[in-house]
């Protein structure tokens, strides 16, 4: 407790934006705010959970807003619990009951969700300070690196590993985020995610429901009440709420589908294709606004989540979030991937490197 007040103190004191001026050598060890920026185009982003704070472009009729929701404040995101935009890791999602066996050896994680481990821990990638390794915001192509070194034991995962994640603004109105990572000594399990939340009629606009959906999946991960892969099945989305193969309102069918204990997606896919290729993932369009995005892709899975779990949750520019506010694309490898043996190893051996590419293309 008393570090994670210290830890509440310090963010609070570095919380303003940083400007290119202020993010010297003294500056990349600070927790602050990063803005990334293409004429009408921009992000900002924070080294603390290596985090999407927003992305702001125009609609249809040039009107600009802010598609990502989230806190006012870096100090907000201290004690947050809908991930708003993170890295999560060591492994992301779900471990069932928080174990797992490597080379003979069985490793306890810390549970933070009920049984089971979620998005690495209590005190996973999305609650530590990483390191800004370079952040270039005048270029043709602006970009930021943050790193962090996950210390051996980190919340019972084996081994350090050094992450990376890059941010990156492209033209026209594209986002790439590509995350790395490198396992110095031990093998260890690495399934890092991006856990950002859309609404692209603008956080706070409302839900997402009109929004319509296409996801290049013909199969899904058959998943249990505690949203883990027991069976370790995959089963076609045809004749289900889950098939989007086609343009379809995300609200078409929702009621038809339970996120776990709540009424929602909350659906792992198997991603057409061959894993390892970029390759498209999902089209998302909001028809008031004419704003749209087209997800590609390198990795097995994604992760469909409808903001279930919202409920009159404070976000931006005093805007408050209830359920279906936003939706998220959370591409990644298999769930629970380290205990089914079935499933593709998300084990990352030294002198390997795990490589997780994202690219929104956005269009209005």
């Amino acid at each position: 407790m008393a570090r994670d007040q210290l830890l509440l103190a310090l963010l609070c004191l570095a919380a303003s934006s940083l400007s290119a001026q202020a993010a010297g050598t003294d500056g990349r060890k600070m927790v602050g705010v990063y803005e990334l920026k293409m004429g009408d185009f921009s992000v900002k982003v924070t080294n603390w959970g290596a985090r999407l704070m927003s992305l702001v472009l125009p609609d249809s009729k040039g009107n600009l807003a802010d598609v990502v929701l989230g806190k006012d404040t870096i100090a907000e995101y201290v004690n947050d619990t809908s991930y708003f935009g993170p890295i999560t890791g060591r492994v992301a999602q779900r471990i069932s009951r928080g174990r797992f066996v490597l080379d003979g050896k069985v490793y306890h994680l810390y549970r933070n969700d009920g049984r089971n481990t979620l998005h690495g821990g209590g005190r996973g990638f999305h609650k530590v300070v990483w390191t800004v390794k370079e952040f270039v915001p005048d270029c043709d192509s602006p970009y930021i690196t943050f790193y962090y070194r996950s210390f051996d034991g980190e919340q019972g995962f084996p081994g350090s590993l050094d992450a990376y994640v890059t941010y990156r603004l492209s033209r026209p109105y594209t986002l790439g985020v590509h995350m790395s990572a490198t396992a110095p000594d031990t093998a260890t399990p690495v399934n890092l995610l991006q856990h950002v939340y859309w609404n692209l009629a603008g956080h706070g606009s409302g839900d997402v429901l009109g929004h319509t959906l296409r996801l290049f999946a013909s199969r899904y991960t058959v998943l249990d009440g505690e949203l883990l892969p027991s069976s370790g099945r995959v089963a076609p989305v045809a004749g289900t709420p889950l098939d989007f193969r086609t343009p379809t309102a995300i609200g078409a069918r929702i009621r038809q589908v339970m996120g776990g204990k709540v009424v929602g997606y909350d659906a792992n896919y198997v991603i057409d294709g061959k894993p390892v290729s970029m390759r498209p993932v999902a089209q998302v369009r909001d028809g008031a606004s004419g704003r749209a995005v087209e997800l590609w892709a390198n990795q097995a899975t994604m992760q469909l989540y409808t903001g279930n779990w919202l409920n009159n949750t404070k976000g931006k520019d005093g805007k408050v979030y209830n359920q279906y506010a936003g939706f998220t694309l959370e591409t990644m490898g298999y769930v629970d991937a380290v205990n089914h043996p079935e499933f593709p190893s998300q084990t990352l051996l030294p002198g390997q490197e795990y490589k997780h590419d994202m690219v929104f293309k956005f269009s209005f």
